[in-house]
């Protein structure tokens, strides 16, 4: 009979594993044909018009300039407690990274077993340990490695560092979320504090007219009807005022639980519309929008998971050729551990195979190949509804500008008309009446425009958050992501 060497041994069950690999098959199991959109796809052409879209800035609303909003934003960056879920999401996905990356590495422990024990008389323990109680002990190393030969380990590594990615990316889009919805309350707040200067000055001029009519009454120049319709205007006036104060401290409370100071003032000066510049406003969608937003990334980053899980559980159906070996002393008596005879060691391959586990691994695979078409689909969701957001800002900038244009027309006519009104009324010519007439059509167009200044201001603030509120996706993954495992992901989207 022929003697196997040892390397024969060793190749052995590296052999038989692959003999028997068709024994647990991926045939028919692949993910549908899902695409990732991209800019092409969308309408967003190469043009003149979009290349020169400016990308906007990481500080964006420094741009309105408003010292006191800039430091609500800032408050709210440091002080949000959903931002530190964020982070902490993020450390724990890098952690998971961290994880991943070193069980794919050799692996070394040490080992120290004692044990007082009686060894059965009625057994294969042959005399004279059988019936008798003895010490045993085991001291020695561990180590085994796992080759990645069919790349389990790498895909499980993609998915990992595709996570951490998309974790990071995700608290970039809550940052920017959280600054556009701070300034989106500032201007709100500014609106309000006009509505209400207008509103008590339409009080100050329905007061005026019950104060005419009421003479009027008194000379029999008018009836109790005339009376009653204009009491009824004064406590109108002052309702529309309750209701904008409501709307105010619902506003501020709104802004301190942004900052993250529930309790305190967060505008203790109170912000005009006038005080706040236009933002730029870009004419067509930027050409690279797709690489300006977090939410966008963090999705793309979401299909480069699906991939690392799908290239996973493919990889479950191949061999697993784990090297183990083990070094250390082993003995009957502790008196013996550390004697010369107790040593032991051993070194070889341990080969692990699927042959039949009822479909299991072929439903694994199909699922994630499942969660991989609808990452993919989740992408070209979030790419749609972003160019979406953007051309309805842009749409709605615009018409917005034009809208005030032919409204500034009409404030004009309608001061105009009041100053007539007030001269025709110095001069004996027109009744109190027709003059507080005409300053109603003057404080309704100024309503209205205080109400198209704040609509252009938050299109021009929902357009820098659409264009990813300047976010930058990194370009060198060792400048933002030091602290990433030190491979990299083997496939991007």
């Amino acid at each position: 009979m022929t003697t196997l060497s040892s390397r024969s041994l060793w190749l052995l069950p590296l052999a038989a594993a692959l003999v028997v690999a068709g024994c647990a098959s991926t045939e028919g199991v692949a993910p549908a044909n899902a695409q990732l959109r991209d800019a092409a796809s969308l309408g967003l052409s190469e043009s003149r018009a979009a290349a020169e879209v400016a990308p906007v800035e990481p500080r964006w609303w420094q741009a309105l300039g408003d010292p006191q909003l800039d430091q609500l934003v800032e408050q709210a960056l440091q002080g949000s407690p959903n931002l530190r879920v964020a982070q902490a999401r993020v450390a724990r996905a890098l952690a998971a990274a961290d994880s991943v990356d070193a069980a794919s590495g050799p692996q070394l422990n040490g080992q120290f077993d004692a044990t007082h024990q009686r060894f059965t008389a009625k057994g294969m323990v042959p005399a004279p340990l059988a019936g008798s109680i003895q010490d045993t002990a085991t001291l020695q190393l561990n180590g085994s490695w796992e080759i990645d030969f069919f790349g389990r380990h790498r895909a499980a590594l993609d998915a990992a560092l595709g996570t951490a990615q998309a974790a990071q990316a995700e608290a970039a889009a809550a940052r920017t979320l959280l600054a556009t919805n701070v300034v989106r309350g500032y201007v709100q707040l500014a609106r309000l504090q006009e509505q209400r200067e207008l509103a008590q000055r339409a009080l100050a001029q329905r007061q005026g007219m019950l104060d005419l009519v009421n003479q009027r009454v008194s000379a029999g120049l008018d009836g109790v009807l005339e009376q009653r319709q204009s009491e009824g205007a004064v406590p109108e006036a002052r309702q529309q005022i309750e209701a904008i104060n409501e709307q105010i401290e619902l506003t501020r409370h709104a802004l301190a639980a942004l900052i993250g100071q529930p309790t305190q003032d967060p505008v203790p000066q109170a912000p005009r519309l006038a005080g706040l510049r236009p933002l730029p406003e870009p004419q067509a969608l930027p050409t690279d929008l797709l690489g300006r937003r977090a939410d966008i990334a963090a999705a793309r980053w979401r299909v480069q998971v699906a991939r690392g899980d799908a290239a996973n559980a493919r990889a479950q159906f191949y061999p697993n050729l784990n090297l183990v070996a083990y070094v250390g002393l082993s003995s009957i008596g502790l008196d013996e551990l550390l004697s010369s005879g107790a040593k032991q060691w051993g070194i070889g391959p341990a080969v692990r195979l699927p042959i039949f586990d009822g479909g299991r691994l072929r439903a694994n695979l199909s699922g994630k190949n499942a969660d991989l078409d609808a990452a993919i689909e989740s992408y070209n969701a979030a790419v749609v509804e972003a160019v979406h957001e953007v051309a309805d800002q842009l749409a709605s900038a615009r018409s917005v500008a034009l809208q005030r244009t032919q409204q500034q027309q009409s404030l004009q006519s309608a001061e105009s008309a009041y100053s007539i009104a007030e001269q025709r009324y110095r001069a004996g010519l027109s009744n109190h009446l027709q003059l507080l007439s005409a300053e109603t059509a003057v404080l309704a167009q100024r309503r209205l425009d205080v109400d198209l200044r704040t609509r252009a201001l938050q299109a021009q603030v929902n357009l820098a958050q659409a264009l990813g509120g300047g976010w930058r996706e990194p370009t060198d993954a060792a400048d933002t992501h030091a602290s990433l495992p030190t491979r990299t992901a083997a496939e991007r989207p």
